[in-house]
């Protein structure tokens, strides 16, 4: 089973682990942090790329899809091929040749030694009346074949969709933490004017001019971290529509909404084993394996095929009459059975069954195996969801209490009755909050994404 996105929570964590704790937010908490925004401000929400066309786009231009799709068509020539195997074999042959010496006249089949001129044809055609079944099962693996290799397509379909998804939100996120770090830096920065400001008169203690000013430059520095961040997931989102990143344009928002999947990891394991293309995909493949088990079978049976055919030949030495006139007087026919019973292989056939049934045997374990893994992945699917929503949770205390905490601090400093530390230690407990809430309120919205996909509702 092609991978499952158990490790986007990992992902998003070590995304933003590069994000500085040093990080401060606008103490005002005039943006509300519990929406979860991600284009520029002024575009209009039309002119902007949703996800239903990143995934749209992603289907009809993703080379990695459109070459395993390539699998589809050949599994459907196979079978083709293998309902045409039971149409007669007809060939033709033509040929002519120049001797000299001693040689057979074909006209006459007795030896001259002149040169001579010499041509024949035939026609010749094979129809297999028996053969074990071998075609009849050959075509009923393909066509098994064929059916476990669309529904392995959709699945291919399916794990591109999490993978746009993914990317999709990772951008949003790395857009919103951006913005966060913008607004942090003006409030660093507006400091630091009121710091230089104080510095003039000597009001203000050199140690926590140079302190803000030092937290001015690491905002700064954050600013062009995570901007690499967001360029990098852009770059990522539009390689799996197969675009160059400047003509993936902006994205719209996602509106964070309670109506995620509530099952538990029984439920849920059981509806993905019912929806999900994977697990059927193994079940035709097995199905293919026991026909391949008969057809290496059919070799321990003897053969039967019905031939005939029509041959001429002409010779310079030969009769009289020219070319064509010996080619029509000289026309053969015949028709014959001809019985293959196969009597010593070297124990080809029997080898050949024993690895049939081992390829049926490994097919049947590749089907444990995903149940398996998808038994583990429904449950991680189940706890990280709810595990997002716990921590979303407790963090809106956290940054309600923190926010108080910065307020208090900011308000002292400015009195002058604090210093830089403990100043801007409140400020990055508030502003780390922040940044923790936006990606966990993502986390949490790709976790009810993946929830959707196992539970089969994931309507995009």
């Amino acid at each position: 089973m092609k991978r499952i996105y158990i490790y986007s929570t990992l992902c998003f964590l070590l995304t933003y682990m590069k994000v500085d704790a040093q990080q401060t937010e606008q103490g005002t908490g005039e943006k509300d942090v519990l929406k979860i925004e991600a284009a520029a401000n002024g575009d209009k929400q039309d002119a902007k790329r949703s996800l239903a066309e990143c995934i749209q786009l992603a289907i009809k231009a993703n080379p990695t899809l459109l070459q395993n799709e390539l699998a589809v068509k050949r599994a459907e020539v196979n079978l083709s091929q293998a309902k045409s195997n039971r149409l007669p074999d007809l060939n033709g042959r033509l040929g002519h040749s120049l001797t000299s010496g001693r040689s057979v006249d074909n006209s006459t089949n007795q030896y001259i030694t002149r040169n001579n001129s010499s041509g024949n044809f035939s026609l010749d055609a094979s129809v297999p009346v028996f053969n074990g079944f071998r075609i009849l099962n050959d075509i009923r693996m393909r066509a098994d074949a064929k059916t476990a290799g669309k529904l392995e397509f959709d699945s291919q379909v399916n794990a591109l969709k999490l993978d746009v998804i993914t990317a999709y939100i990772q951008v949003l996120t790395a857009q919103d933490v951006l913005k966060q770090s913008e607004m942090q830096t003006e409030v660093t920065r507006e400091q630091v004017r009121r710091a230089e400001a104080m510095q003039k008169e000597g009001a203000i203690n050199p140690g926590d001019y140079f302190d803000l000013k030092g937290q001015l430059a690491n905002d700064i520095n954050t600013i062009e971290s995570n901007k690499q961040i967001l360029y990098t997931n852009r770059v990522k989102l539009a390689s799996f529509l197969n675009v160059e990143e400047a003509h993936l344009g902006d994205l719209q928002a996602l509106e964070l909404k309670a109506d995620a999947q509530k099952l538990d990891a029984i439920a849920l394991y059981k509806l993905a084993t019912e929806s999900l293309p994977d697990i059927p995909a193994l079940e035709w493949k097995i199905k293919a394996a026991e026909k391949n088990i008969k057809i290496a079978q059919s070799s321990y049976w003897p053969s039967l095929s019905l031939n005939g055919g029509l041959n001429s030949n002409y010779s310079k030495n030969g009769m009289d009459g020219d070319y064509w006139y010996q080619m029509r007087n000289n026309v053969g026919k015949y028709v014959s059975l001809n019985l293959s019973i196969p009597v010593f292989n070297r124990f080809k056939v029997k080898n050949d069954v024993k690895l049939a049934k081992l390829d049926l045997e490994s097919s049947k374990f590749q089907r444990e195996i995903a149940l398996n893994n998808l038994r583990a992945e429904t449950a991680n699917a189940v706890f990280n969801l709810k595990n997002a929503s716990n921590t979303i949770t407790q963090l809106h205390e956290q940054n309600t209490n923190y926010a108080e905490s910065f307020r208090i601090a900011k308000v002292v400093f400015e009195l002058g009755n604090s210093n830089s530390v403990i100043f801007l230690t409140a400020k990055t407990k508030y502003d780390n909050s922040q940044i923790q809430l936006v990606v966990k309120q993502y986390e949490w919205l790709l976790q009810k994404y993946i929830n959707d996909y196992y539970a089969g509702s994931l309507n995009l």
